[in-house]
């Protein structure tokens, strides 16, 4: 089996196919409202009643529990209100100056082979991340993307420290995505400390800013959406949705 380096990330859709709808969502999102919206859209474009879209939001600050979580992992269980997020993957912190994508394509469309999107994810991220001159890497042991801090002590190995600049968790349903990506522009990182993040002990978290980049929300979403055309084709921006804000 090939790593996620050497696979083709290319995921573009069938030939004639409408753009995917490009949401941007205001104000911070309650994540039960996010997962009630998700479904609803998954099944719409399951049965073809509504198309493909990339949903951008904030959360107030929150643990997610992926399938794979691990009791142990949850270090402070009553820090923040922690979700069952039904998606891949272990625990992750969300919250303010944390771009959320949640990806809702369908790969029936595009390439049915779970490996390769999220290698193609990956690979979204990276190219994202470039636009500002910061070199996301892959780890084959490790699903996310990660930055190399030289500016920190080696690792006990002699390896250099690397931190975690973004995260990916996502779920399929009849060849439907959802949940999606996380990229940290300006969040908090001390929220990180009430888990063990998607079960890395060894590695720290960081951010955009944390690394010393003066990069807006805007300024991402630019950027994310000018990557997603290249990897996953063209998108169309439409006009928010109207959900319950957290306070």
């Amino acid at each position: 089996m090939p790593d996620r380096s050497q696979i083709a990330t290319s995921f573009l859709p069938a030939p004639g196919s409408t753009a995917v709808e490009w949401r941007i969502e205001p104000g911070l999102t309650a994540y039960p409202d996010a997962l009630a919206f998700m479904e609803a859209r998954v099944e719409a474009i399951r049965t073809g009643t509504q198309g493909e879209l990339i949903w951008l939001v904030e959360h107030p600050p929150l643990y997610t529990a992926g399938t794979s979580a691990r009791t142990e992992d949850l270090i402070e269980p009553d820090r923040f209100p922690v979700f069952a997020a039904g998606r891949g993957g272990e625990y992750t912190y969300h919250g303010p100056g944390q771009r959320v994508a949640y990806v809702m394509l369908d790969l029936k469309r595009r390439r049915e082979d779970v490996r390769a999107f999220v290698a193609a994810l990956e690979q979204w991220i990276i190219e994202t991340l470039a636009a500002f001159n910061v070199r996301g890497e892959r780890r084959e042991d490790r699903v996310g993307v990660w930055v190399v801090r030289p500016d920190r002590p080696q690792m006990s190995d002699g390896t250099p420290a690397e931190d975690k600049i973004a995260a990916i968790g996502i779920r399929l349903r009849k060849w439907v995505s959802f949940h999606g990506i996380a990229i940290n522009v300006e969040p908090e990182l001390g929220h990180f400390g009430g888990i063990v993040p998607c079960g890395v002990q060894d590695h720290g978290v960081t951010s955009l800013v944390d690394l010393g980049l003066p990069v807006t929300m805007a300024d991402l979403d630019a950027a994310l959406k000018a990557a997603f055309e290249e990897v996953f084709g063209p998108a169309s921006a439409i006009a928010s949705t109207t959900l319950q804000k957290a306070g």
